[in-house]
C-alpha cells in the first residue's frame, strides 16, 4: 500500500488531501512564527508596568519608551551588544576557516591515522555539551587564569567537531580528478584549498557561518559562567539584569530580546540562498 496515493485531478480526495497539508503546514509556521510575534508586540508596551505582564495578542498602544528604557537602564547595554557581536563573529570566522581546513585534509589528504583520528572526533562530538562545562571551565579559569576575557568567551568556541564533521562531508563530494590536475599544475596544498576547495564549498561554508553564529549568539550558559562584570556580558546574559527577585522590567525585556535578534535575521536572509542550496545539496542524485 503506498503511503503517497495518487489522485485524478480535481477529485474529492486530491482537495482533501491537498488542503489537509496546506492547514498542517500553516499550523506548524504559526507555530514557530508566534513566539517571535508575541517577543515584538511585549516589546511594544509600557515599562512602567514591571510586573504586569500582558497576555494580549494585539498591543492596545504601541509605544517604543520600552526601547529607551533598554539602553537608559545600563550604561553597558550598547556593550552587551558589541560584545556579542565581537564573540560570535569571532567563533563564525575561526570555524568557517579552521573547519573548512580540517574538513579539506579529512576528506582530500592521505596521513596516518587519518581514519582513527576522524572516528575519535566523531566519538568527542557524541560526548553532551554540559559534561564537558565543569573540566573545561576550571581550564579556562584556574589553570589558563582568561576569566572575565574575551579569551574565555571565544576560545572554547574556536572550532567545533561538528563543522569539520559538515565540511568533510560535502568535500568528500568533490572529485578528486580536480585536485590531481590542480597538482600537476604546480598547485600546493594551501593553494588547492584556496583557489579550488573554498570556492566550490561556498554553500557549507554559509549554512555553517549561520549556524555558528546563531549559535554562539544565542549562548547564555558558558558567558554566564566567565563573566562576572556588567562590562564583559554579551547580551544573552545582559538581559537577566532586567529580572528581580520580587519583579521584572518584562517589556524592555522584551525589547532587548528583539534588538538581539536583529543580526540573526540580517545574516539568515543575506546567505539564505546558499543556506537553501546547502539544505538541498545532495538531495537529488543525477
Amino acid at each position: 500500500m503506498s503511503l503517497y496515493k495518487n489522485y485524478p485531478d480535481r477529485s474529492k480526495g486530491k482537495l482533501f488531501r491537498n488542503g489537509t497539508i496546506v492547514v498542517l503546514l500553516l499550523l506548524f509556521a504559526l507555530a514557530t512564527i508566534f513566539p517571535i510575534y508575541f517577543m515584538i508586540i511585549s516589546s511594544l508596551g509600557d515599562p512602567v508596568e514591571a510586573g504586569a505582564m500582558n497576555y494580549s495578542l494585539f498591543p492596545s498602544k504601541i509605544s517604543f519608551a520600552s526601547y529607551k528604557f533598554f539602553f537608559d537602564y545600563s550604561e553597558y547595554s550598547l556593550r552587551w551588544l558589541f560584545n556579542s557581536l565581537i564573540v560570535a563573529g569571532s567563533v563564525m570566522l575561526s570555524n568557517v576557516v579552521f573547519a573548512s581546513m580540517a574538513g579539506y585534509a579529512f576528506s582530500k589528504i592521505d596521513f596516518k591515522g587519518r581514519s582513527f583520528l576522524f572516528t575519535l572526533l566523531l566519538v568527542a562530538m557524541m560526548i553532551p555539551y554540559q559534561v564537558t562545562q565543569v573540566p573545561l571551565y576550571i581550564l579556562i579559569v584556574n589553570v589558563f587564569d582568561l576569566q572575565n576575557t574575551y579569551s574565555a568567551l571565544i576560545v572554547p568556541g574556536l572550532v567545533t567537531v561538528y563543522n569539520i564533521f559538515l565540511a568533510k562531508q560535502f568535500m568528500s563530494s568533490i572529485p578528486k580528478e580536480i585536485i590531481e590536475s590542480a597538482k600537476m599544475e604546480g598547485c600546493s596544498q594551501f593553494q588547492i584549498y584556496v583557489r579550488i576547495i573554498l570556492p566550490l564549498s561556498k554553500t557549507v561554508l554559509a549554512v555553517m557561518a549561520i549556524l555558528t553564529f546563531m549559535d554562539s549568539w544565542n549562548t547564555f550558559f558558558w558567558p554566564f559562567l566567565v563573566t562576572n562584570t556588567m562590562d564583559m556580558q554579551t547580551i544573552q546574559v545582559g538581559l537577566k539584569n532586567f529580572r528581580f527577585a520580587n519583579t521584572t522590567y518584562f517589556a524592555p525585556m522584551m525589547a532587548g530580546a528583539t534588538i538581539s535578534a536583529l543580526p540573526m535575521f540580517v545574516l539568515f536572509f543575506s546567505l539564505q540562498r546558499y543556506f537553501l542550496e546547502g539544505v538541498t545539496v545532495g538531495a537529488v542524485k543525477g
